[in-house]
């Protein structure tokens, strides 16, 4: 295996460790991502899906859920967050959004805040080329997919990274000890 494969393996094994479902409790001090108004591992109904007119599998609005980080480790200067369907296009993945030198600050986006362009982040590339988040469009009888939402806390200031960054490239330039540690939260979609 490879030092990169090996480096995102441990990278979303040890971000599935960190998933809680909800905020931090009181006087936890670990980094924490969530989907509010979801718990981790739900289902999401339909308006969530992709809305690719052109794929009759997009059958939904391509609404985002919202997301929350607390508890950044120290030193972080940016975040930067993916979100992957390992079942995807037949087992080979499907990246739904890629976006880094995002400010920690911020501490998440909105309702469908992450489907439409904004400069609170640099803008990666997914799958199917958007720099926008897409949603699940899993072929029906394919079982339920699992959407894994990592944001990884990084040294790297805002502007570091250049702009379309694929999930490859993004974990490629953050290997040699620019992640400061990750965490997730996994929301699921199937037909």
């Amino acid at each position: 295996m490879s030092k990169l494969a090996t480096w995102m393996t441990c990278v979303l094994l040890a971000a599935c460790a960190s998933t809680t479902g909800g905020p931090p409790a009181p006087g936890s001090t670990a980094f924490t991502l969530w989907t509010p108004g979801l718990r981790d591992n739900a289902v999401l109904d339909t308006r969530y899906s992709g809305n690719i007119r052109s794929n009759p599998n997009c059958i939904g609005e391509n609404s985002a859920p919202a997301l929350a980080w607390a508890n950044v480790p120290a030193g972080t200067k940016s975040i930067a967050i993916v979100v992957h369907d390992q079942q995807g296009r037949n087992g080979l993945g499907a990246v739904h959004w890629v976006a880094y030198g995002i400010d920690p600050a911020l501490g998440g986006f909105a309702e469908n805040e992450i489907g439409l362009p904004t400069t609170k982040v640099i803008a990666g590339r997914s799958t199917v080329n958007t720099p926008t988040y897409f949603g699940p469009c899993p072929p029906p009888n394919t079982g339920q997919h699992y959407y894994v939402f990592t944001a990884i806390a990084t040294d790297l200031e805002r502007g570091a990274l250049a702009p379309d960054l694929s999930m490859a490239e993004l974990l490629a330039r953050l290997d040699g000890g620019h992640a400061k540690g990750a965490a997730s939260t996994v929301l699921r979609y199937g037909r």
